[in-house]
């Protein structure tokens, strides 16, 4: 089992207790460095323009420019995107870009996919917000782009949404391809053909054990080694010690926040899913029943640590460890 964790970007409100944005984007760095020092396999960034639950006039660091930036932050820990989304970028562009930071982190660059579904975002920023079937074709086609486009000189592709001609894709680089979404016709499908990892189902077993045999499935009939895929899950959690009251556990992360709203931003911005506040114990106990589902990698939010390391911290000593 390997672990990463979520940098606080601005995407879930997680910077918005500093004013000035060089502030913020130290208080990030601060904690890609925490990570880079510590046992983390990986830290991660979304790809996200707009503040959730509600767009707001806050901070929220491009996903691309920033990753770059940490690259030369860190020396240590591999750089993730959970993930990109396919319609912010041309899948040439995409393949170049994560091409050129593979090279400038020395081989330590995790490439995230989805389709995308932002709606308030992609027509904020003049994308063309198009049908579901419209944007998976489209996914379809640029994952497919980008693995040739790694593996492939002179690709020539004429798609119903992309083509290419020969794009020359240097430094020639094959960084390892996440792709986010459990969608059992196309994405996992997908994951089978082209995926180097996948991610789904939120920690939830039932659903990643659903999840997983379906992988299997497509990765049989397309002849694909199905042990050589990363399968990874996300969680949004609070380490707090055993028998710590929530409020006063909780009072330098959430800032601002009560405890619920802090654990509704912390999930992404929904009062039906809240981060989970666990004890070590807990969280371990977790992590044993996702690794005997099948997950070898678990990707973690924990929300308002711009704020407060403490909880990285008790993550890294007491959790970590146990699966080393």
């Amino acid at each position: 089992m390997k672990f990463g964790v979520f940098v606080p970007q601005g995407w879930r409100m997680d910077l918005v207790e500093l004013d000035d944005p060089v502030e913020q984007w130290e208080a990030m760095t601060a904690v890609a460095k925490a990570a880079d020092a510590g046992p983390w396999d990986s830290i991660w960034l979304f790809d996200h323009f707009h503040t959730v639950p509600e767009p707001a006039r806050e901070t929220v660091f491009e996903m691309w420019t920033t990753t770059a930036a940490l690259a030369r932050d860190t020396s240590r820990v591999n750089l993730g995107q959970l993930v990109g989304c396919n319609g912010y970028r041309n899948p040439a562009l995409f393949a170049k870009m994560a091409a050129t930071v593979d090279v400038a982190s020395h081989g330590r660059m995790y490439a995230g996919i989805g389709a995308g579904w932002s709606e308030h975002e992609w027509k904020a920023y003049g994308y063309p917000w198009t049908s579901q079937k419209e944007r998976m074709g489209s996914f379809v086609e640029s994952v497919e782009l980008v693995h040739r486009l790694w593996t492939e000189d002179d690709v020539v592709f004429q798609g119903q949404y992309h083509s290419v001609d020969k794009p020359y894709v240097v430094p020639r680089r094959k960084p390892k391809l996440w792709i986010g979404g459990g969608g059992e016709r196309v994405t996992l499908r997908l994951v089978a053909k082209y995926g180097d990892a996948c991610n789904f189902g939120t920690g939830r077993v039932e659903v990643i054990e659903q999840k997983l045999a379906i992988l299997r499935k497509h990765c049989e009939e397309v002849g694909r080694d199905y042990d050589e895929i990363i399968k990874s899950t996300s969680l949004n959690v609070f380490p707090i010690e055993a028998g710590a009251d929530p409020v006063t556990a909780t009072a330098r992360a959430r800032g601002r926040y009560s405890l619920q709203e802090f654990l509704e931003i912390g999930s992404g911005g929904t009062s039906h899913v809240l981060a989970e506040m666990v004890t070590t114990k807990q969280l371990t106990e977790h992590v044993e029943r996702l690794a005997a589902a099948g997950i070898d990698y678990v990707i973690s939010y924990i929300p308002g640590v711009a704020y407060d390391r403490e909880p990285l911290q008790r993550f890294a000593e007491d959790v970590v460890p146990q699966f080393s």
